[in-house]
């Protein structure tokens, strides 16, 4: 990186946005252990419960959607069956396959912790978008006078896309 490339990292957009997510994440973290249960089983149960319609919810998807090791997917899993939040089950077509659902009490703990959550990201969330927008914006200028970047709105005011 060239000495003038580091002199437009904006870090102090950066830093900023990291302070908020690192608040709202906070939160959320404090939260779990007040409703009685650790912050990655509130993280994996949302997980789960918040698959599209079409997922199913399985051990390996809640590893990825998690972004942890598929051991740590089965302890996880473990321990939410043990306090009775989840339960598992095979999969009807590869019965190698374990199935997730949340159970009425889960559905219950979760439903509390996303009513907190709800509201606290309509404090959070203008903070939250400001820090982003402001983090992005110094990019989306240095984009749109480079000739090798076209500024976004611009390819998407012509409909081309580069999917």
């Amino acid at each position: 990186m060239t000495e003038t490339q580091t002199r437009r990292i904006d870090y102090s957009a950066l830093a900023d946005f990291r302070y908020e997510i690192r608040r709202f994440l906070n939160f959320s973290e404090t939260a779990a252990r007040a409703a009685g249960i650790e912050p990655h089983q509130h993280q994996a149960l949302l997980a789960i419960k918040g698959l599209p319609a079409r997922q199913i919810a399985t051990v390996g998807v809640l590893a990825e959607r998690l972004q942890i090791q598929h051991h740590s997917a089965v302890e996880l899993t473990d321990r939410l069956q043990a306090k009775g939040l989840i339960l598992r089950s095979r999969g009807q077509q590869d019965r190698r396959e374990v199935v997730l659902q949340v159970t009425l009490r889960g559905e219950r703990l979760l439903r509390a912790l996303s009513l907190s959550h709800h509201a606290e990201l309509q404090s959070a969330g203008p903070r939250l978008i400001a820090a982003l927008e402001s983090a992005i914006a110094r990019e989306r200028r240095r984009r749109s006078t480079s000739k090798d970047f076209p500024p976004a709105s611009n390819a998407l005011k012509r409909g081309k896309s580069n999917h």
